[in-house]
């Protein structure tokens, strides 16, 4: 834990986590240093259409599926559930977004998150060069600036999310990211103050997907050598648990990739590439579900008292 309150950037790839080649460095070079794992997802149904999977995706990201009408993702459930707002949630946690989907932006103005649009923070960047003004942006908004960090930030925390299926200041989604998420650690490198304050998680999932995937990126939440009739007593991971009962409709396969840096605050493990087969053979985080991870990121913000799955 950090001597002094952390402020937190956390960039989703939305549905990019297939895209990831070997020529995205900066991604594995992220990896490499961060604590990896995986963010467990709820069963959804398969009949959704793609708009509905991206809100329900990132309201679990933020836990306030539950607000939200079950039959319809976009409408506030305003009746059915009364739902406080992330600020109310964690402490006065100023929060802020970055997105171009329309749905996620109203959704955002109803959770109090300050919704800005991709070319508001880099006007005039329309290629590659303009990454590095784009990055400065995004942590000008979290008090970091010049390599310092400011007394006082307006927010402790942005979400960046990629992936609106179309290209942003003139790249593709997971070359944005690859590039922003090299540059915002190379300006927080250079500076000292900055680079023991910013909590970055990098998140990627790999949006539509069915259980029978062929890629079979099943979650590894079971021993297989294990007696049956000793299953019951075997502790189980925390994203199986939810209020002390087990929980009944977590997803099996297809997790979020998920990569925590934080200088002398997150564990390193021995991941070389972000990837979901070195995750699951060398990541340390092992799987928590994706509706805790706000929760995490809060307590490194202090503002929660304690985190726990």
């Amino acid at each position: 834990m950090a001597d002094k309150p952390s402020r937190a950037l956390l960039l989703y790839g939305d549905g990019l986590a297939g895209w990831i080649g070997p020529d995205h460095t900066h991604l594995h070079s992220f990896a490499s240093r961060a604590c990896c794992g995986f963010l467990a997802l709820p069963q959804t149904p398969l009949s959704g259409n793609e708009e509905t999977r991206i809100i329900r995706e990132f309201l679990e990201l933020l836990d306030a599926n539950e607000a939200f009408d079950n039959e319809d993702a976009v409408v506030l459930s305003q009746e059915k559930c009364e739902f406080l707002t992330i600020r109310e949630r964690f402490m006065g946690m100023k929060a802020a977004m970055i997105t171009d989907n329309l749905s996620l932006k109203t959704i955002g103005d109803k959770l109090d998150l300050t919704v800005f649009q991709w070319n508001e923070l880099c006007k005039d960047c329309h290629s590659q060069a303009g990454i590095p003004d784009l990055a400065s942006g995004i942590l000008g908004l979290l008090g970091f600036e010049e390599g310092k960090t400011l007394n006082t930030s307006q927010f402790d925390l942005v979400f960046a999310h990629i992936g609106a299926n179309k290209k942003i200041l003139g790249l593709k989604e997971i070359e944005l990211l690859n590039n922003l998420a090299g540059e915002v650690m190379n300006i927080a490198e250079s500076g000292i103050d900055i680079n023991s304050r910013l909590h970055m998680s990098i998140i990627m999932s790999y949006g539509s997907t069915l259980g029978d995937d062929p890629l079979n990126f099943s979650l590894p939440y079971t021993d297989p050598t294990i007696n049956r009739e000793l299953s019951s007593v075997v502790p189980r991971q925390s994203f199986m648990v939810k209020g002390g009962k087990p929980r009944q409709n977590f997803r099996h396969h297809s997790p979020m990739l998920l990569a925590q840096f934080q200088n002398a605050v997150t564990r390193k493990d021995m991941v070389e590439m972000f990837s979901f087969r070195d995750f699951e053979a060398s990541g340390g985080n092992l799987v928590i579900p994706a509706d805790r991870l706000l929760h995490e990121v809060a307590f490194k913000l202090w503002k929660s008292p304690k985190y726990g799955a």
